[in-house]
Order: structure tokens, then C-alpha cells, then sequence
């Protein structure tokens, strides 16, 4: 470029070295744009590979219908349990399940369930003078009435109790039938539940229950 064409005005950059080049030259000023330009290009870039991304993950839905679909069924949710707690089903609920379990009786209410002209017959199996005596005496003072016999009093009613001594535990016999009464009387004496069986050889006899008795009563 001739020196004749040289658009900008002398300043210390056309000050000549040894060698006659110049220190610099003038460049003219850059526009805005073209100065913008690559940072727009790098942000859409970045944009459409972030796009690509959750499209590709999302299995190729619209991210925004899959958020949206999530967003229903969870409202969805909302609305059919207003507390937004899962209900507890009613089958397995412990406050809602009937209890199946019978409520324990009273001695007193057990004693007033029987009848009052059942006979017991109480025998003493065990080495304690007198015991069969004494048991039927709790009887009768606790509310059995009817006759009550001891095989003391009687030994020739007496079975064969072969069987029994085995147990060695204060044990009650029912007829068919009588089970209160066997009950009521285990509940007096104090012999565990697990004691009093139904046996067809009392059902047979003129008593309803039958008591062997090895130790004190508990009861």
C-alpha cells in the first residue's frame, strides 16, 4: 500500500527502524457481532447435545410428556388417598381383626354355668390322709352342689383307675356333655386346663365328673 492510500494519519508506528519497516500497523476496529458470534455458537451446540442426551435416556419420549405423565399419575395418587398415606387393608389391620380368643371366666361365673344336681365322685390317688375328703369338701363349699362322693367314703365304686396313675397330676374326667361341670371344678382345685379331658368311662357312670386327686389343691 502506497503512502498516498494510507488511510490513518502518522503516529508512532510509521516511525521508521534500521531496515525501514514500520513498528506496527492499523488494523480497523472489530464489529460486535463479530465478536459474539463464536460464544452463540458454542451455547447452541451445547444445547442440542444436552437435548440429544435426555432424549436418549428417556428411550426417545418427550422429556417434558414423560414428566408431565409422572406428574398425573402422582396427583392421580394424591386424589385417591387424600392424606397421601397408603391405607392399611382392613384383613391385616391388628385393630380391625376380631379377637378369637375366649375371655378367661371367673370361678363364680364357671359355678353358676353348672348343673346344680350334678355328682362328682373325687378319689384319692396320692399318700395324703384324708384328701379325698377334704376336696369334696372345697366342692361343696364353693358352690357344687348335688351329691359328692370320695372313693374314701366308698371304695367299692370304685373303676379301674390303672390308666390314671400314670399321670401322677391332679386330673379331671367328664361325661359327654358335662364339660362345665369339669371345668368349674378343675377352676376350685386349682388343676390346669390341660387336666381336664372327657373320658366315655365317666359318661357311663351315675357322676358327671371325676377328680383324682394326688397333692393339695392350689386353688
Amino acid at each position: 500500500m502506497t503512502k498516498s492510500g494510507y488511510p490513518y494519519p502518522p503516529d508512532e508506528f510509521d516511525v521508521a527502524v534500521p531496515g525501514g519497516a514500520p513498528v506496527g500497523v492499523h488494523r480497523a476496529p472489530r464489529s460486535g457481532w463479530s465478536s459474539a458470534w463464536p460464544f452463540l455458537l458454542v451455547a447452541v451446540v451445547c444445547a442440542a447435545v444436552a437435548w440429544g442426551g435426555i432424549t436418549l435416556l428417556s428411550g426417545g419420549d418427550d422429556p417434558a410428556e414423560a414428566q408431565g405423565g409422572a406428574s398425573a399419575s402422582t396427583s392421580a395418587s394424591a386424589s385417591a388417598d387424600p392424606s397421601g398415606e397408603a391405607s392399611a387393608s382392613p384383613s391385616t389391620s391388628p385393630s380391625t381383626s376380631p379377637s378369637t380368643e375366649t375371655p378367661e371366666q371367673s370361678v363364680e361365673e364357671l359355678v353358676a354355668a353348672v348343673d346344680p344336681a350334678a355328682a362328682y365322685m373325687v378319689f384319692n390317688r396320692g399318700t395324703v390322709a384324708g384328701l379325698a375328703s377334704s376336696t369334696s369338701e372345697s366342692l361343696v363349699s364353693s358352690g357344687l352342689g348335688g351329691a359328692t362322693f370320695s372313693q374314701e367314703a366308698d371304695p367299692a365304686s370304685a373303676p379301674d383307675l390303672s390308666a390314671v396313675d400314670t399321670a401322677a397330676a391332679n386330673t379331671v374326667w367328664y361325661g359327654d356333655g358335662r364339660e362345665k361341670e369339669g371345668k368349674a371344678a378343675a377352676a376350685i382345685l386349682g388343676i390346669p386346663e390341660a387336666n381336664v379331658v372327657m373320658n366315655e368311662a365317666v359318661t357311663g357312670s351315675s357322676e358327671a365328673v371325676w377328680i383324682f386327686m394326688y397333692t393339695e389343691p392350689t386353688g
